[in-house]
């Protein structure tokens, strides 16, 4: 990934940059198009810091009408347009482009409706996760994902990446919480799709758009599910003398038929680094610590905590802690969610991986990881979602000593193909982006990867959403014999279009 390769810039667009800030500035307020190199370098990067550029320009509307006019002139001016969130993507999803605009949703940052008789909520993209909760949870309802960066990342950022968290397992991924959308279609028309109901009739349009990384339209508004707080949730905290036993209790879990609201494991170096961060009292003489909440009637409650504690017990495990109060559940967790931060604290830099695996090969995964860490020189913190094999490797570096940052790349490179060799995939949640592009091809054929072409070209001919992601190689339309368009319209007559 050291020597990325984007898109090259079309020198006639740039040559515009004048004549484009001065037409985007009769569809938005002045002072929402930004051309100033040093007010643009915010948002030169996102989460995946190791890439960097100055995108050509800025712009922030606020409404979906701005959004529509600005991708219509950008589909005729042959625009490239880079759509951002929150900037928290660790995969490179927004990386600007030299040459293109960058269209930041920071703005649609409402809650619009809350329906408790449909048990759902109409918010716009630069809602923060955390937020839909705040906004439902004095009635006893919440936004069940719960990425690690909920305070910060966007409900729109979620649906471009279909985010998890540490609630997955049990409630379900982005995906599984969205109910309907309102996007824009880089040919300026507003479609929407799904809307208060489960399962919409006709095409999956829902589940195409959720995971799709920008590459198909711009969310300007979504429409998610929320639950009522479960009666009783309790955690438990236990310890384990390798992390090998940890992941076979884990597997050991899920088999006696126990499916938990979280499940998530860490080993020594992320339990260090998060103890001495937040001090949640997390024990420091264990090599694995796993975190299993259990939520529901309190009596189901109390008979599913005896279970996974002979479990634990079972499997070696050398101390098991249960919450007691709310508190302690609380801390049980902020050890956990902090873990970035915690880890930032002990390393320059680091590298933050993103693969799923089959539950039963983490105890193998686990080994092969610590084997690859001595062949790299690399040191390298685990903190993942073990109830759905979801695993975030942390590889520590420092961007400063040379060479470093290619062996991270490398050992990174090593991890993923290993997820893929025992039946796992690239990404959990985190997206392709430009991180895992060129790796697309050890997980599917050429075929394959014609296939997705063909369904991006159906929503984007000429390429212009976020081009350069996703795709080792991005073939022009007409080479894959593309589906018949008419007029630049979707050939799907049932969506509502505005």
């Amino acid at each position: 990934m050291s020597n990325l390769i984007m898109p090259p810039p079309d020198r006639k667009v740039l040559g515009r940059r004048r004549e484009i800030a001065q037409h985007l500035r009769s569809i938005i307020a002045a002072e929402a198009v930004i051309d100033d190199v040093e007010e643009m370098r915010a948002y030169e990067s996102d989460g995946l810091t190791a890439y960097r550029q100055i995108p050509m320009l800025v712009a922030l509307p606020s409404t979906t009408d701005q959004v529509s006019r600005i991708l219509k002139f950008c589909q005729d001016e042959g625009i490239k347009v880079v759509p951002r969130g929150a900037g928290t993507s660790l995969s490179g999803g927004a990386l600007p482009l030299e040459d293109g605009l960058l269209l930041g949703m920071a703005k649609f940052s409402s809650v619009l409706e809350v329906d408790y008789d449909n048990r759902c909520a109409v918010v716009q993209p630069g809602v923060t996760n955390l937020a839909i909760t705040q906004a439902v949870e004095a009635d006893g309802f919440y936004y069940a994902p719960d990425p690690s960066s909920q305070i910060a990342c966007t409900i729109g950022g979620n649906v471009a990446e279909n985010s998890g968290g540490v609630h997955c397992l049990k409630y379900g991924l982005t995906t599984n919480n969205i109910l309907g959308l309102e996007v824009v279609l880089i040919t300026g028309e507003v479609v929407r799709i799904g809307g208060k109901h489960l399962d919409a009739e006709g095409y999956d349009l829902l589940g195409l758009m959720i995971g799709s990384e920008g590459l198909l339209g711009v969310v300007t508004e979504v429409t998610v599910r929320i639950l009522p707080k479960p009666e009783t949730a309790r955690a438990l905290l236990m310890g384990f003398p390798a992390s090998e036993q940890g992941g076979a209790c884990v597997a050991d879990i899920i088999s006696a038929g126990i499916i938990p609201g979280g499940m998530e494991m860490m080993d020594r170096l992320a339990i260090h680094a998060a103890e001495e961060f937040v001090h949640a009292g997390y024990p420091l003489d264990v090599e694995a610590l796993l975190i299993v909440e259990l939520d529901g009637p309190e009596a189901e409650v109390d008979h599913l905590i005896s279970r996974v504690s002979a479990i634990a017990e079972a499997n070696s495990a050398v101390s098991i802690r249960v919450s007691e109060t709310e508190e302690e559940r609380t801390a049980f967790w902020a050890g956990r969610k902090a873990a970035f931060p915690a880890v930032g604290r002990i390393s320059p830099d680091y590298y933050c991986m993103d693969g799923t695996i089959p539950r039963r090969q983490l105890p193998k995964v686990l080994s092969r990881m610590n084997e690859l860490s001595k062949q790299f020189g690399l040191r390298v913190a685990n903190v993942f979602h073990a109830g759905d094999g979801n695993l975030h490797p942390l590889i520590l570096y420092d961007a400063n000593e040379p060479g470093e940052l290619e062996r991270a790349e490398e050992f990174g490179a090593e991890i993923l193909k290993l997820c893929v060799e025992v039946g796992g995939v690239l990404t959990g949640e985190h997206g392709v982006g430009v991180e895992k592009r060129d790796l697309m091809g050890t997980m599917f054929s050429e075929t394959d990867l014609e296939h997705q072409q063909r369904v991006k070209c159906v929503f984007d001919a000429d390429s212009l959403l976020n081009p350069g992601k996703v795709f080792p190689t991005l073939h022009r339309c007409a080479e894959l014999g593309r589906m018949h368009i008419h007029a630049g319209r979707l050939p799907f007559p049932d969506i509502p279009r505005f």
